[in-house]
C-alpha cells in the first residue's frame, strides 16, 4: 500500500506536491548560516583571504547544491539564500577594516 506526503526528498532536493521546491531554501541556508556562524567564531586569523576561503570551502558548496536543477523561483526562497551571503560578504568586510583601523 502507498501512502500519500506532502514532500518528497530526491536526490537530496524537496519537492511537494505541486511540483515546487520552495521547502529546499531554508534548510540549505540554515546549514550554511550554521558553518558561517561556526567559522566566524573559531578562526582566529582575520585575514580577508582565510575567510574568503574558508567561505568558498565550506559554506557556498551548501548555498550552490542542485540550486541548478531547484532554481529558487520565489522571492522569498532567493532573499534567504542572499541573506546568507551577505552576513558572509559583511565578515569579510568586517576583516578588512580591521586591518586599516
Amino acid at each position: 500500500m502507498l501512502e500519500s506526503s506532502s514532500v518528497e526528498k530526491d536526490l537530496g532536493v524537496l519537492v511537494d506536491k505541486k511540483l515546487t521546491m520552495s521547502q529546499q531554501s531554508a534548510p540549505v541556508a540554515k546549514e550554511a548560516n550554521g558553518i558561517l556562524g561556526c567559522v566566524g567564531k573559531s578562526i582566529v586569523s582575520r585575514l580577508r583571504k582565510v575567510i574568503l576561503s574558508l567561505y568558498s570551502a565550506l559554506v557556498r558548496p551548501h548555498l550552490e547544491c542542485c540550486v541548478q536543477f531547484w532554481t529558487p523561483q520565489y522571492r522569498r526562497d532567493r532573499e534567504i539564500l542572499e541573506w546568507v551571503q551577505g552576513r558572509a560578504t559583511k565578515m569579510i568586510r568586517s576583516t578588512s577594516l580591521m586591518r586599516r583601523g
